[in-house]
């Protein structure tokens, strides 16, 4: 079967169930990758797509932060890269383009392919673009900015095999 590049949004405690449990469910069952409708929607390069589809999963990880649960790390993104079967996506355009329903919504460690957390330097601008997401879906123009300039912040890349360091030593 083939397999795809799908990212989950996630926070800091999922990492942390993840490495704990060996798997973790996609909240929602909702991930973002590649879709056909994504791909109409650029006409540059596949590199630039799949960014695109990465910024809506951290843009996602933002609003699992917005609910406030989050104790270790309230104000750091998580994106977790997994590639799965394609048999078990299901492209969602009407929910945008780059949405895909994971079913079963769960996968494993076996399936991680990067993680990328936010950096200690991008909590600040993190943590206002959380207070601005739902200003910003309305269509607020200092709100889509907060938003925006949490996007451009970099996200520290870790392999697979770096997840137990990454939970036990942040």
């Amino acid at each position: 079967m083939a397999k795809a590049r799908v990212y989950i949004p996630a926070t800091y405690a999922m990492l942390a169930e993840l490495e704990e449990t060996g798997s973790l469910s996609a909240r929602s069952g909702w991930g973002f990758m590649v879709t056909p409708a994504l791909q109409e929607f650029y006409t540059e390069g596949d590199e630039e797509v799949a960014y695109s589809a990465f910024l809506e999963a951290s843009m996602a990880s933002m609003r699992l932060l917005a609910i406030g649960d989050e104790e270790k790390f309230p104000h750091r993104r998580v994106v977790i890269s997994v590639d799965l079967d394609d048999s078990v996506l299901t492209p969602r355009p009407d929910m945008g383009e780059p949405v895909v329903e994971l079913n079963p919504a769960q996968f494993s460690k076996d399936d991680l392919a990067a993680i990328h957390v936010d950096i200690a330097e991008s909590e600040e601008t993190t943590a206002k673009a959380i207070e601005a997401i739902d200003t910003a879906d309305l269509g607020d123009e200092d709100a889509e900015l907060a938003v925006g300039d949490a996007l451009d912040k970099f996200m520290a890349f870790y392999h697979p095999t770096e997840l137990p360091f990454l939970v036990e030593l942040l």
